[in-house]
């Protein structure tokens, strides 16, 4: 974890690290805080000068609680436990098999192994920071793993009828209310849902409904919708965290030395596997 290595560069007492604490310990200006100067949390959610709720800052995925993190395998980054409760994955039988084959194995043979793209739902379970930012016409979200970007497009253009299929597939978004709802279509076949290994085919749409409910809180609904693999619709819901006073950092993947510790101390760049 690039985030560990800076601690332990700090450690050793490396310059190169003590820059890079200094960097992520940043105070953010408009950051509402409390009478002993932290970062409030529960204040209201900020608005843009249209009166829409602002989405932007560095967000992260609420850790589960321990027993449903157990409860969930290897890996709490399993959509099984973001269901609502008493609802099962509605697989066809060869969608299911797949994932049990995953599943069996700890998810060996990921993308992310190969420095590949997560995609949705992927990309936003693991323990690492992203940044939305808004701008007229489109909202880009910025994952810090592995330096990767997402657009989506605000700016009234349909989804393409016919597109080269794509990893991230391809956003549009509008506002419904206090929620921002996204719709994406033209995924390939080569992301999984999750690290538990939830798979999916090029039939994919998904429906993602953002919604800020403090300065410090957002809740992101996921409707995935894939007849291939799927009987029917689904969704699943992650809580996320506003991460206050700081920023993302670069993480470079190369998969080849995420068996260095000694390079990753000294924050040269070993590769991530979440």
């Amino acid at each position: 974890m690039t985030r560990i290595a800076i601690a332990l560069t700090i450690t050793l007492g490396l310059a190169g690290g003590a820059a890079g604490a200094q960097w992520i310990r940043l105070p953010v200006p408009g950051t509402p805080r409390t009478a002993d100067g932290r970062p409030d949390l529960t204040a209201p959610v900020p608005r843009t000068p249209d009166g829409r709720p602002d989405l932007s800052g560095v967000w992260q995925r609420v850790a589960p609680p321990p027993a449903l993190a157990k409860a969930a395998g290897f890996t709490d980054q399993n959509i099984e436990i973001l269901l609502p409760p008493g609802e099962s994955i509605p697989f066809h039988p060869w969608a299911a098999e797949l994932y049990r084959q995953r599943f069996a194995t700890d998810g060996a043979g990921a993308p992310s192994e190969r420095c590949l793209p997560k995609g949705i739902v992927a990309a936003m379970l693991p323990p690492v920071p992203f940044k939305i930012l808004h701008s007229p016409g489109v909202t880009v979200i910025l994952f810090e793993e592995f330096n990767r970007y997402r657009q989506i497009f605000t700016d009234g253009r349909p989804l393409p009828r016919d597109p080269q299929p794509a990893w991230w597939g391809y956003s549009v978004g509008a506002w419904d209310g206090e929620t921002f709802a996204v719709e994406s279509a033209g995924f390939n076949e080569l992301t999984w849902l999750d690290k538990a290994g939830h798979p999916h085919t090029d039939a994919l749409r998904t429906v993602e409904r953002f919604r800020r409910s403090a300065f410090g809180r957002m809740d992101l609904q996921v409707t995935i919708d894939d007849p291939k693999a799927y009987t029917r619709p689904f969704a699943v819901t992650l809580p996320l965290r506003l991460v206050p006073d700081t920023d993302l950092i670069e993480d470079a993947c190369e998969n080849e030395r995420d068996a260095d510790p000694i390079a990753a101390a000294a924050g040269e760049g070993a590769a991530r596997k979440k």
